[in-house]
């Protein structure tokens, strides 16, 4: 069953990202995520190079991916995140469905931080960003 989300993004899994088993390589997942973390900074402002430029930097500080179900080669997906801020802390949590079945191919939480002027510290543009976002 579909949460509530912030945000969603659909993909195709492409040949080369599939193991000798057929299906998507676990590393490649973690592609997948970031990729939707950026689209989703994007989509509310926030320009992931441009805020290194202004000496901010948002960074991982722990993942945890669970695995349910794999895709194949070719296979629609959707990854969907809602994120959470905790002080210091932005919290992804992140799913991925497949689209053919509605079936949920893995589950994580992302917890990121950021450095400001290379020391750990609150980034109001993150923040404030982060704010009041409409759930989908």
């Amino acid at each position: 069953m579909k949460q509530a989300y912030h945000f969603r993004l659909e993909f195709k899994v492409r040949d080369y990202e599939c193991d000798l088993q057929g299906i998507v390589n676990n590393s490649v997942y973690q592609n997948y995520l970031e990729h939707a973390r950026h689209e989703f900074l994007l989509s509310v402002g926030l320009d992931f190079a441009a805020l290194f430029q202004q000496g901010i930097a948002a960074v991982v500080a722990r993942a945890d991916l669970r695995y349910k179900t794999p895709l194949r080669s070719g296979d629609r997906f959707e990854v969907c995140l809602r994120v959470e801020v905790q002080g210091l802390k932005y919290i992804f949590h992140q799913d991925i469905y497949r689209l053919s079945d509605g079936k949920m191919c893995l589950t994580a939480t992302i917890t990121t931080t950021s450095l400001v002027k290379g020391r750990l510290a609150v980034a109001p543009e993150i923040t404030s960003a982060l704010e009041n976002l409409p759930i989908l």
